[in-house]
């Protein structure tokens, strides 16, 4: 029997067995693929592509990500590119909107499908890396016959997902690697870089959602995402990522109420908050002037003698 019908066969058996997909993600996946979807393991077609223009307009709905994400998939690409795998950026229904691949390697790519404009969500290639990563919005790795469809299992697909400023699934890092020699401990260390590659991006696409804004860098356990918060110049929070989001419960995704970061960092400004804030104001107009009370008057917009009583008042000594 060819590898091709052993593995329609395997699929085919999993997924009318009944109860293997409440004991195996995979087997979910592929019955998603198969029931949901209504895919055929056995369907030769490649990826379904969009046309230039349709990519072109993709592409311009995501424009200020795709130019963060750009440096970073160049870094990953050096990474990893010496050994046959590509860098793929999807947006968030698998479509390949920006890659990374030797010219050496362009034809193979182009033959699998792993090209710009190519959907590889779960609905159109069954269980992928890419698909399956933004169905279950999970970091994961899909590698040869763990695919769907028989015409992918040559394949390995590391992916990890990346979420917007807003909350909400944006896009999906993907490396892949048609590669026969692709061991599964391999897989895992690149594995590694993809999930620290995509923390990465998200993150910069949260701070350039948010350039009038300090990024604060919230400690809460969490390792494995991008726990961020966004403070205006009233220390409100006006943003925060994924992560914080459901560290600090926040809303899961959409517009965010801003509300004090004191009351979400733990600091207790208590009933003293306005006396707390007109101290740092009067520090502050000092330290930038030397001491010079004359001066810190002038730039807080007070009187010489106003300044000096408010500074008795709050403790400020010479």
């Amino acid at each position: 029997m060819s590898r091709t019908r052993s593995h329609v066969d395997t699929v085919v058996s999993t997924v009318t067995s009944g109860s293997a997909a409440a004991r195996s993600g995979l087997a979910a996946s592929w019955h998603r693929s198969m029931q949901h979807h209504r895919l055929d393991p056995a369907r030769p077609q490649a990826a379904r592509r969009l046309s230039g223009g349709e990519l072109a307009e993709s592409r311009a709905r995501l424009d200020r990500f795709l130019q963060v994400a750009a440096p970073k998939l160049d870094q990953l690409f050096g990474l990893v590119g010496n050994s046959g795998c590509g860098v793929l950026l999807t947006d968030e229904r698998g479509i390949v909107l920006d890659q990374r691949r030797a010219d050496a390697d362009a034809q193979v790519f182009d033959a699998w499908g792993l090209t710009p404009g190519a959907d590889w969500s779960e609905a159109s290639e069954g269980t992928n890396g890419i698909g399956t990563c933004l169905t279950e919005r999970r970091q994961i790795t899909i590698h040869r016959d763990e695919h769907f469809l028989a015409r992918n299992i040559g394949m390995s697909c590391m992916d990890a997902p990346i979420f917007g400023a807003d909350g909400s699934l944006l896009a999906a890092l993907d490396v892949s690697s048609a590669r026969a020699d692709q061991t599964a401990g391999y897989n895992r260390l690149i594995a590694a870089m993809v999930a620290q590659t995509a923390r990465a991006i998200e993150a910069d696409h949260f701070r350039a959602s948010f350039p009038g804004a300090r990024i604060i860098v919230a400690d809460t356990g969490e390792t494995d995402a991008a726990v961020l918060l966004a403070v205006d110049g009233d220390d409100l929070v006006v943003g925060a990522t994924r992560a914080a989001r459901r560290a600090f419960g926040l809303e899961p995704q959409g517009l965010l109420r801003p509300r004090p970061a004191s009351d979400l960092l733990g600091r207790d400004d208590g009933a003293s908050g306005f006396e707390k804030a007109e101290r740092a104001a009067v520090m502050r107009a000092l330290a930038r002037t030397g001491g010079n009370v004359s001066e810190a008057a002038r730039a807080l917009g007070v009187g010489r003698a106003t300044l000096y009583r408010r500074m008795k008042r709050l403790g400020i000594g010479d």
